[in-house]
């Protein structure tokens, strides 16, 4: 009977031309996409087969009702046009989970890629480049070792007589500023043993889930995924928070809103102080073509941790005689003008003629552009300019800042250029070309950005440390494997010394081989990512002394400054 309703299904889905592949396939996602906002179309395909409106719709009051969750349950059934991978997948005992994330509030541990760094374009949510990104969400009940402090490790120091070479740490300061490689989430809790409750001021830029980022790249990591990767993060981010500490968070359209819902819940709805419109419009090209509004905007939430006592320090935009007497003009009680000292200054509402200030209720709105020589990697890379005009107005010299998306590094640069203290993580192999060399130049003294405006002649130093590999390290020899013989190898050295997950068969994989080698790479790759165990990405701090995970004896000495005997900071 089952097979039946499949086969059905099926058949009248493949009508609606919006359910189709270029290559014929079905698109099942999408299905569940429609299904969710009740579309018209999709509703009347199926109500109009008898076989299928028995199946998906109910009567309640004399009403006919579609059951759009037993619909969803029928498409996302892993039965319904099952591929050669799910095929094999099911032998050798990898197990999908049909329950939404949102529902099992599961966390979401690896997001290897940026949006900054995929080729974009795409518009089928399946019709997605080749990369292979590694998203696992795990469930409560699966996590056991997975949020331990881990190891850190290959500990480097940079200052303005080393920042041209390695130079191995020897020690590590309560005072440094620290740029760490690795997950995320896990490189978050592995700093709250130390740094719980003392960070001032945390600003993010994460993916912005567009479409063209890895978040939509398979059925399961859209955008229920994408606020459960968010809200694992930002629950151990507020525990890293001082009581007067405030977060920035950047979005743009695409799941700003829903951001807001989330950090109300996290951060409490009276906690939110301000959402600031930051103008990146720049109308030429496509934009323009558009039959419809021009977006020329992020927006930016801001909470702090408690609502009576964050830190904020007003500025003021100095101006010119010509602004000064426009609003003298405009304005003749001079409301606006403030006196300060022997120069004159306006309140925070007009700069080059664009809004910068306080303009409706809770919304900002002011724009910071790139000054001149200043390095712009990506299109979505932030001006020093805008982390300036953050990082002034929520905390002062001495202040520990923290960008857990730290991306090409503009937070540690502007941090440091104005005598703040920083941790940045990232954990794209670019750490080393972006924000690593970014903050050598910027000890060196580069005069790009913002260092001109604050007087930087450099000075300072950074230290530079690594979460231990575990199985990560397969993860990395996985991404970069270029044959199917390169993964069948890995496969093989994970036996013998990696950690394998619960849920798969070992022996049944063996029985299952030809399979195995009849998978395209893509999926290869895929499985043998999936059948690592997420709890043992790293070396946990607790087995720091256990021979089999080759932990060196200076490792040993400045984890254990750095977990255990660092001075608090006053």
């Amino acid at each position: 009977m089952l097979q039946t309703i499949f086969k059905k299904l099926e058949e009248v889905l493949k009508k609606d031309e919006r359910l189709a592949s270029d290559d014929g396939r079905l698109l099942k996602n999408k299905a569940v996409e429609l299904a969710n906002k009740l579309d018209e179309g999709l509703v009347k395909i199926i109500f109009d087969d008898a076989k299928l409106k028995d199946t998906f719709f109910k009567k309640v009051a004399g009403l006919t009702l579609f059951d759009k969750d037993l619909f969803i349950e029928f498409v996302s059934n892993k039965e319904f046009l099952p591929d050669s991978y799910t095929a094999f997948k099911n032998k050798i005992g990898l197990a999908i989970d049909k329950n939404y994330l949102k529902q099992d509030r599961e966390v979401t541990l690896v997001w290897p890629y940026k949006d900054c760094v995929l080729e974009g374009g795409q518009t089928k949510e399946e019709a997605k480049r080749g990369e292979i990104f590694w998203n696992t969400t795990l469930a409560p009940e699966e996590i056991n070792r997975l949020l331990e402090p881990k190891v850190l490790t290959n500990w480097k120091r940079y200052d303005k007589e080393n920042s041209k070479k390695e130079h191995k740490a020897t020690e590590i300061r309560d005072n440094d500023n620290l740029i760490i490689k690795g997950n995320n989430l896990l490189a978050l809790h592995s700093l709250k043993k130390h740094y719980g409750g003392r960070v001032n001021l945390i600003y993010i830029d994460p993916p912005y889930n567009t479409g063209n980022d890895g978040f939509n790249y398979n059925d399961n990591f859209n955008h229920s995924a994408w606020l459960t990767f968010m809200r694992n993060r930002l629950e151990v981010a507020k525990e890293l928070l001082a009581n007067d500490g405030s977060i920035y968070l950047q979005l743009d359209y695409n799941e700003v809103h829903y951001a807001k819902i989330l950090m109300d819940e996290i951060f409490g709805r009276e906690n939110f102080q301000r959402e600031i419109i930051w103008d990146i419009s720049v109308l030429s090209g496509y934009k323009t073509l558009a039959n419809n509004w021009i977006r020329g905007h992020d927006s930016i939430l801001f909470y702090s941790k408690d609502k009576t006592n964050f830190k904020f320090n007003k500025i003021y935009v100095e101006h010119t005689q010509k602004y000064i007497d426009m609003f003298n003009k405009e304005d003749k009680g001079g409301k606006y003008l403030i006196a300060h000292g022997s120069k004159r200054y306006l309140k925070d509402v007009l700069a080059k003629g664009k809004p910068i200030g306080d303009v409706w209720g809770d919304i900002m709105s002011f724009q910071q552009q790139p000054t001149s020589g200043e390095r712009m990697e990506f299109a979505g890379q932030k001006p020093e300019t805008l982390l300036k005009r953050i990082i002034a107005s929520s905390t002062n010299e001495g202040d520990l800042v923290l960008d857990y998306h730290a991306g090409t590094g503009t937070t540690g640069a502007v941090a440091h250029k104005m005598n703040r203290q920083y941790i940045l993580i990232e954990q794209m192999d670019y750490i080393h070309d972006l924000p690593e060399s970014r903050l050598k130049a910027v000890i060196e003294g580069e005069q790009s950005g913002i260092s001109k405006a604050v007087g930087w002649k450099g000075g300072g130093s950074f230290v530079y440390a690594e979460l231990m590999p575990l199985n990560e390290k397969f993860v990395r020899e996985i991404e970069a494997a270029k044959s199917e013989k390169e993964v069948l190898k890995i496969w093989e050295a994970i036996q013998k010394s990696g950690f394998v997950s619960y849920r798969v068969d070992s022996k049944k994989f063996d029985e299952n081989a030809k399979e195995f080698t009849d998978l395209d790479l893509a999926k290869q790759k895929k499985f043998v990512l999936e059948s690592l165990d997420a709890n043992m990405l790293y070396v946990n701090y607790s087995d720091i002394g256990d021979k089999e995970y080759g932990v060196g004896e200076e490792d040993k000495k400045l984890n254990g400054e750095f977990y255990d005997n660092a001075s608090p900071r006053v």
